[in-house]
This record gives structure tokens, C-alpha cells and sequence, in this order.
């Protein structure tokens, strides 16, 4: 993997837009819906705050939930215990540059039974491989 990327607050601030700062970088979380959908097939999902490849296109499903989903990581992924909001879920964040990008659950489709629920704007489609 990659050098961990390190930036100061005010730096995250000039780079991002404001909801792309508050779901990266406050760990919060967009309203279901509210991202216009992503293409699926060739090409990949990768971090809006570094760059970093997160996701295959291919692994990208509709799981009806009001935000992106995919049922594997395929790159710069860190996952961590989260016991906010009264639950205990699994938090995926940004290997590179700790951007948080959502939670992963264990009700997602075969092969492997998960679904990476990511928030829109901290993820960008990059077509192609």
C-alpha cells in the first residue's frame, strides 16, 4: 500500500467541497438518495480525498439502500470497529489518507456475502480498467 497521506484541517477543507468534508473527514454520512447512481462495469471507485483504488466496477450492485454498494474491496481499504449511534458496525475508511467511506454489512449478495455501503461523494468512477 501506499505512504499514509497526512493533511492538515484547513488543507482537507480547501481541497474538498463542504459535504465531501463532513462525510471524509467528520465521519458523517450523506442522505440516502442524494448521490446521482454510478455507472457499474470496467473501471473502478477511488478515495475523492487521495486517489486511492477502492473498488472494481464489477463488484458494484443495487442493493436498494440509498447509496452505493459492492460486494468487494478491491484496494486501499481499512476497516474498524464502530460503536457510535448506539450500534456496533464495521466502519470502512480510506487506507491512504483515512478518509471514512461508509460501513460494510453481512447481508450482501454471493460470492461473499457483504455489501461495502459507501457514501457518493467520498467516492469517485474512474471508467476504463
Amino acid at each position: 500500500m501506499s505512504q499514509k497521506i497526512s493533511k492538515t484541517d484547513a488543507e482537507w477543507r480547501q481541497q474538498l467541497t463542504p459535504e465531501e468534508y463532513r462525510v471524509t473527514r467528520q465521519a458523517g454520512t450523506e442522505p440516502p438518495f442524494s448521490h446521482p447512481g454510478f455507472p457499474s462495469g470496467p473501471g473502478h471507485f477511488t478515495c475523492v480525498c487521495c486517489g486511492a483504488r477502492l473498488f472494481d466496477g464489477d463488484t458494484k450492485f443495487d442493493s436498494h439502500c440509498g447509496w452505493p454498494s459492492f460486494y468487494r474491496a478491491g484496494g486501499a481499504i481499512d476497516e474498524h470497529r464502530d460503536v457510535s449511534h448506539g450500534m456496533i458496525r464495521t466502519e470502512v475508511r480510506c487506507h491512504d489518507c483515512d478518509a471514512h467511506l461508509g460501513h460494510v454489512f453481512p447481508d450482501g449478495p454471493p460470492p461473499t456475502g457483504l455489501r461495502y455501503c459507501i457514501n457518493g461523494v467520498a467516492i469517485r468512477f474512474q471508467p476504463g480498467s
